[in-house]
């Protein structure tokens, strides 16, 4: 299906045209028509399937539909869980309303209260957020939330998972007046998550889109067993040093981890930039600008950077410490193979890691290969991963048992008497 299929406006489908994109992806094909009925919108899909233009593109329709008659304040409002986030999603709303006169701002922590706050007076059509810096904006009242017509809440999981459920729930509260509300996650999964969506949102359409084959495929997935931390840099600094990297992330888990790596490459003259949460935003903004431009093809990141991150010429991305959860991974790797492009995923595997990789394993229901390098090879035996906990079982499962038992001797009675 072609973009010119889902019924946009020409001033729409010709900045989709100036973005080089032709065909709609599945979450597209899905949630725009669902969107321009003007239903509410609960869908599911992993990163690297376009969620983002399948909630933009929408809403802009709806912008250009019913258009203002006078200067006002924002009408489309996007939560995001990170600022790098928000800052990715403003830059598509730009590129997607550039043949027309809407405008975008992004507000996000690292800015001067002032800047946005006159900002926010000026007229303006789609505002994008991160929920405890648009508090603050609400709070004062310089945010007019009454003038909100349709809310989007992307990677709603995140933001649950950050603590934001009660700043999230006050947004929607305060946004009551809006017609339509989108809620955007990497699954369906979780009692919390659903019971705020029943809270927000009204007989909204369920989507669910898992990535097609073909596009799980263009990420190449390998591991290697490490026997210890001084194993493990070596085998990520002969992939730095002699595999062609267009560009890389390497994720670690805590920010200890991160400026530990940084400075174990520093002194191998490896030169890369690193992104952690509670960064200056100065400091991001020059992390991200060297990394996008090329003055260094490393960055180092802990998770903040695994959800948001769009850089399409990523060519590896390596998991120097595996991920607490599998969707977590799911996430990391889709850093890699954008664009119609494909990518490696590199994981560097402890004996402590082994629960983390069956759990990835079974998500991606897949394997992942095992690789080796000469000269690196490990030379401990390759830990068994733990055994899966069995789940105690309930009064009723265990009466089910006693009756299923009794049976079987009833049977194993009569064929001894025949």
């Amino acid at each position: 299906m072609t973009f010119e299929d889902l019924d946009l406006d020409p001033q729409i489908l010709a900045a989709v045209s100036d973005m080089s994109l032709q065909k709609a992806t599945t979450i597209q094909q899905q949630t725009i028509p669902a969107m321009l009925d003007g239903r509410d919108v609960l869908a599911s899909a992993p990163t690297g399937t376009g969620k983002t233009l399948g909630f933009l593109l929408p809403a802009i329709q709806h912008l250009l539909d019913y258009p203002r008659r006078k200067a006002g304040p924002g009408r489309v409002l996007i939560l995001t869980p990170t600022r790098e986030l928000a800052m990715q999603v403003a830059e598509q709303a730009r590129l997607a309303t550039a043949h027309t006169k809407l405008t975008t701002i992004d507000i996000t922590g690292g800015v001067k209260y002032d800047v946005h706050a006159e900002q926010l007076k000026g007229n303006i059509d789609i505002v994008i957020a991160t929920p405890g810096r648009l508090m603050e904006y609400i709070t004062y009242k310089v945010f007019d939330t009454q003038a909100i017509e349709v809310l989007i809440l992307d990677e709603a999981d995140r933001m649950l998972d950050m603590g934001f459920i009660k700043d999230m729930e006050t947004i929607s509260d305060a946004t009551s007046e809006r017609s339509q509300t989108a809620l955007f996650s990497a699954t369906l999964e979780g009692s919390g998550l659903l019971r705020f969506a029943d809270k927000v949102m009204q007989d909204p359409v369920q989507i669910e889109v898992e990535p097609p084959r073909r596009e799980r495929a263009k990420i190449l997935q390998i591991l290697h067993f490490c026997d210890d931390a001084a194993h493990k840099y070596q085998l990520l600094r002969h992939y730095l040093l002699n595999e062609e990297i267009e560009r890389c992330v390497v994720f670690v888990k805590t920010r200890e981890r991160l400026y530990a790596l940084a400075e174990q490459l520093q002194s191998d003259e490896i030169k890369a930039s690193y992104l952690r949460g509670e960064m200056a935003q100065d400091k991001r903004n020059q992390a991200m600008q060297a990394f996008r431009e090329g003055e260094v093809n490393i960055l180092i990141a802990t998770d903040v950077a695994a959800r948001g991150l769009d850089v399409p010429e990523i060519s590896h991305v390596f998991n120097y410490d595996m991920p607490r959860t599998p969707d977590v991974y799911v996430h990391r790797i889709g850093r890699t193979a954008r664009a119609g492009r494909k990518g490696m995923a590199v994981n560097l595997v402890e004996a402590h890691d082994m629960g983390a990789l069956a759990k990835a394993e079974r998500y991606t229901e897949e394997p992942i290969k095992r690789r080796v390098i000469d000269g690196l090879r490990p030379t401990h035996r390759v830990a068994a991963p733990p055994a899966k906990k069995k789940k105690p079982k309930t009064a009723e499962a265990k009466k089910a048992a006693k009756k299923k038992a009794k049976g079987r001797a009833k049977k194993l009675a009569k064929k001894a008497k025949k």
